[in-house]
């Protein structure tokens, strides 16, 4: 491993070695710095809350705001924690709520693989790590491997360090009929920009929007059920996860419907609790291309 790589342990196990407390601290620290100092992409987040919610005044975007930039900094250090966390602080700090947990039984029972679908909110990275402590099927997450080795090396280790496995974003399909028989679930977190071209079109958060369409397609392919996975934050350092059945037969949808339902999920959840989403993704920054007119063949 290179010089890089050990700097970055050196440093990641510094901070997940901190108490909470002074975690949170740090985390104070960091968003005065990137919200007043560094301005990190508040031109990006502030157009895209405008943009998403028209009704609401300036001051109440500036409060979103600014409480998102609590919240991404919080989440970037409890990232960290993964390194160090004990099985109780993780799901006593990330529960599942009763009701999704006999979700969940009841499809291992059933002998069912499912797929998750979910959103970049609340803490997504502390929801897989309780699903992997918590529950009997085998967790599979959809990344994108990081251009520089060392930082990809611990975010894989942070991610897995709990019997999570990974899936990298080109192999999906292939490793899910891979591992078709065993009963296992795995997550697409489907906010993403896709390409326009190859994207379905819809309206979220009053927005015209692309949406990927690879939830859909491969859980048809694969005839595996949608659960819809929320992740809410109760307070600080303290979040909860509710799933719910989303599509239980596939197959039987017309194409962009699953597509529709799960944005549209998205969106209340976002709307309900707007800080805890990532407004710093440049979300929108592809337009819809005009398809081109067809001229009238004139009658004979």
């Amino acid at each position: 491993m290179s010089f890089t790589y050990y700097l970055l342990q050196l440093v990641a196990y510094g901070v997940a070695l901190l108490p909470f407390r002074v975690l949170y601290l740090l985390s104070d620290v960091m968003y005065g710095l990137l919200y007043y100092v560094l301005s990190y992409r508040k031109k990006v987040v502030m157009n895209n809350l405008r943009a998403s919610f028209p009704e609401k005044s300036e001051q109440e975007l500036k409060k979103i705001c600014k409480d998102f930039y609590h919240h991404l900094c919080d989440m970037f250090l409890e990232t960290f924690k993964t390194l160090t966390i004990s099985k109780a602080s993780m799901v006593k700090r990330c529960a599942f709520t009763p009701e999704t947990i006999a979700l969940f039984n009841q499809l291992a029972d059933e002998k069912k693989s499912v797929i998750l679908v979910m959103g970049h909110k609340g803490n997504w990275e502390w929801a897989g790590n309780s699903f992997s402590i918590l529950l009997q099927q085998q967790l599979y997450v959809i990344y994108h491997p990081l251009s520089n080795k060392g930082m990809d090396a611990l975010m894989y280790k942070m991610r897995t360090r709990f019997g999570t496995r990974l899936y990298a974003m080109q192999d999906t399909f292939r490793e899910m009929v891979k591992n078709r028989k065993e009963i296992n679930a795995t997550a697409f977190i489907a906010d993403q920009s896709p390409q326009p071209a190859t994207a379905h079109w819809t309206t979220f958060l009053n927005q015209d929007t692309p949406v990927f369409k690879g939830t859909e397609k491969i859980a048809q392919k694969m005839n595996y059920p949608i659960v819809y996975v929320a992740v809410n934050k109760i307070k600080r350092g303290y979040y909860t996860v509710e799933a719910s059945m989303l599509i239980e037969n596939p197959t039987s949808e017309a194409e962009g419907v699953i597509t529709d339902i799960h944005t549209q999920k998205l969106e209340q959840d976002i709307i309900a609790q707007p800080s805890t989403w990532l407004w710093s993704h440049r979300r929108w920054k592809h337009k819809r291309q005009p398809q081109p007119q067809q001229e009238a063949v004139p009658a004979i």
